[in-house]
């Protein structure tokens, strides 16, 4: 039979391993840090309006995730927000002419970007910047904008009905 102290290390042992894994998996989970950072290169692109986009949202290609949004910055010339992208290495062929835009995932979910490829034959590389821009739609603008039109078009509707009531 083993003796008890033997038991009881073991017990602690096993204890300590799973703190250990525990701590392991919630940061993994959680996306704070990563063991085993992919190798990445950086992107960035100006954009008038980012929306709700964060730090660690994804970045996408036909849907699949090639890298996530580093850093925020705003731009004291333009204005604009300069977003840095990190792109995983395995994704070193997208075009250098390629498109970037702001989107939601479903109706009221997290933003992302979106790269759409284009043509060109040269790719994008450490300290690329995407031209071409699209920035984010954001609902409580669109809502505002609808309504806004809504209450011209009854405007213009009461003058149009005061001429024709004047006849």
């Amino acid at each position: 039979m083993l003796p008890q102290r033997f038991i009881e290390s073991l017990v602690g042992l096993f204890l300590i391993f799973a703190m250990i894994a525990l701590t392991v998996l919630a940061f993994q989970v959680s996306g704070l840090t990563s063991l085993f950072p992919r190798k990445s290169y950086t992107v960035t692109a100006a954009f008038d309006d980012i929306g709700g986009l964060k730090i660690r949202s994804p970045v996408k290609i036909g849907g699949v995730q090639v890298g996530e949004v580093a850093h925020i910055n705003l731009d004291p010339v333009t204005f604009k927000a300069v977003v840095s992208m990190k792109i995983y290495h395995q994704y070193n062929d997208i075009p250098d002419d390629s498109s970037a835009g702001i989107y939601t995932s479903g109706l009221l979910g997290d933003n992302y970007i979106a790269i759409t490829p284009m043509y060109n034959t040269t790719f994008l590389k450490n300290g690329s910047h995407i031209e071409m821009t699209n920035s984010a739609m954001v609902l409580e603008k669109l809502i505002g904008q609808f309504i806004y039109n809504i209450s011209n078009g009854n405007k213009n509707d009461d003058q149009d009905g005061d001429k024709n009531a004047k006849k």
